[in-house]
């Protein structure tokens, strides 16, 4: 038999997860090997693209056309989508060793960081990672409620979902109405009452992690002004010293943006957002819900490796607000016989290859991209030199003999072993007729679609 890696003998990958990692794992496996290589990605919903669909904010459409370099990926010959397919319940890792010589995790972070203080539970406290999928029409989270009928709503860090969720609460319906947000997130927003937003940094301006980009557009909505007081735009001693050395032009960009808000006078706009930084909530109040935040002022101290760090002063403050979003990090969920490193919410991997535990020995044919390789950090764009490094160890151990030997003649059998299974496999071309079907929706009421936002519509769809 010819080697592993050729078009007599393709390499047969599975990659696990359909978002942007995902894809750009397999667009570097078909670079290299071209016909030499089948790559099957299984994916939990029927729908691809993963954070592109579910994450990126409704109105930035520029960031979704994305999309249309992972379809020229997916409509290759060698390559197969395998939708509403769910790793640890349809398919095993056993069952994919039967099929593939070598799977990629591509799962990314699908919870939320806690922030571990009193009154967390109350209703009206949300993680921003629900909010954001509920808006964007996630089946996960389509049936979550929100009760906008608060008027202060406190939005807790200051990277940009951060951002994207304190500029979709204070959108107008009419900026909403040309995006693809959830038909029942938009009927929801259009009754918001929340007039005033208050995002709350742990640490410095200088510190944030938006991008001047996200920070800029703040104050470009048709009814809502960035409030900046000037002691929360001002640099303090220890970020000077800090900017003097980092050459962080995002950071200068920033702080100069922040200056900009705080020198402007009011615009009389019916909505605020406002900026506190050095300040962390302690505790949530409120009887059965949220009415208060108490909030804690810090101050800036250096780390022993020269990084700066945030330090409780003493001094509070108790902020009436009926809403809190908590926007301090994704964290990845372990996954049924794969190792996991519950600390760094992660599974453990060098360059790519996974481990039997952190720092341990790898196991064999199996990888990871992603958030779930290195944790929830970088844009888009970030996921492809990372999933590049995984194909290429993946690469050398396919060169070494080191993957897993197949007992099927071909990738595709797996198909059909799901179908005798009883589970409803959605294929790309699936995938494209509802991805029609969503567009065409939207052009008779002028939005650029409506989104089905349950699984069941959409098999139905495909159905019918």
């Amino acid at each position: 038999m010819s080697a592993v890696g050729t078009p007599e003998n393709p390499l047969r990958v599975a990659v696990i997860g359909s978002g942007p990692s995902g894809f750009y794992a397999a667009e570097h496996l078909f670079k290299t090997l071209g016909a030499g290589v089948r790559v099957d990605m299984i994916e939990r919903l029927p729908t691809p693209y993963g954070l592109v669909r579910g994450g990126v904010a409704p109105d930035h459409p520029k960031i979704k056309s994305v999309t249309k370099v992972y379809e020229k990926t997916a409509l290759r010959p060698e390559f197969g989508f395998y939708g509403n397919v769910e790793f640890g319940k349809d398919v095993t890792l056993e069952d994919l060793k039967r099929h593939y010589h070598a799977v990629i995790f591509a799962v990314g972070a699908q919870t939320d960081k806690s922030l571990g203080i009193p009154g967390e539970a109350l209703a009206g406290s949300h993680a921003a990672t629900e909010f954001v999928a509920w808006y964007n029409g996630h089946p996960d989270y389509r049936d979550r409620t929100f009760d906008l009928s608060a008027k202060r709503a406190i939005v807790v860090g200051v990277g940009n979902v951060a951002m994207d969720v304190a500029r979709i609460l204070a959108r107008t319906c009419g900026e909403l109405t040309s995006s693809d947000i959830a038909d029942y997130a938009l009927d929801a927003l259009d009754a918001s009452e929340v007039q005033e937003i208050i995002v709350l940094g742990r640490r410095g301006p200088a510190q944030a992690a938006f991008t001047p980009a996200e920070l800029k557009e703040l104050g470009e909505m048709a009814d809502a002004e960035v409030i900046v007081a000037p002691e929360d735009a001002a640099v303090d001693a220890l970020s000077s010293e800090w900017l003097a050395t980092a050459n962080d032009r995002d950071a200068e960009k920033n702080l100069a943006l922040l200056k900009a808000y705080s020198d402007q006078p009011r615009q009389g706009k019916t909505r605020r957002i406002i900026f506190k930084f050095l300040a962390s909530p302690l505790e949530i109040k409120g009887d059965g819900r949220v009415e208060s935040v108490v909030i804690g002022r810090n101050v800036l101290v250096k780390r022993e490796d020269g990084s700066l760090a945030a330090k409780a002063s003493g001094v509070t403050e108790e902020i009436p607000a009926g809403l809190i979003f908590r926007s301090v990090g994704y964290r990845g969920v372990a996954l049924p016989g794969v190792p996991f490193d519950e600390r760094g919410g992660t599974i453990p991997n060098r360059e790519g290859r996974v481990l039997d535990a952190a720092g341990g020995q790898p196991v064999g044919a199996l990888y990871a991209v992603g958030w779930i390789k290195r944790g929830p950090s970088g844009i888009i764009g970030t996921n492809k030199p990372d999933s590049v490094e995984t194909v290429e160890r993946l690469l050398e151990d396919m060169r070494a003999g080191a993957l897993w030997t197949p007992e099927t003649a071909s990738a595709g059998t797996i198909k059909e072993e799901l179908k005798n299974r009883g589970t409803i496999v959605v294929d790309f071309q699936d995938w494209l007729k509802l991805d029609a079907r969503e567009t065409e929706n939207g052009a008779k009421i002028g939005r650029p679609r409506v989104k089905f936002s349950s699984v069941p519509e959409m098999l139905a769809v495909l159905k019918g």
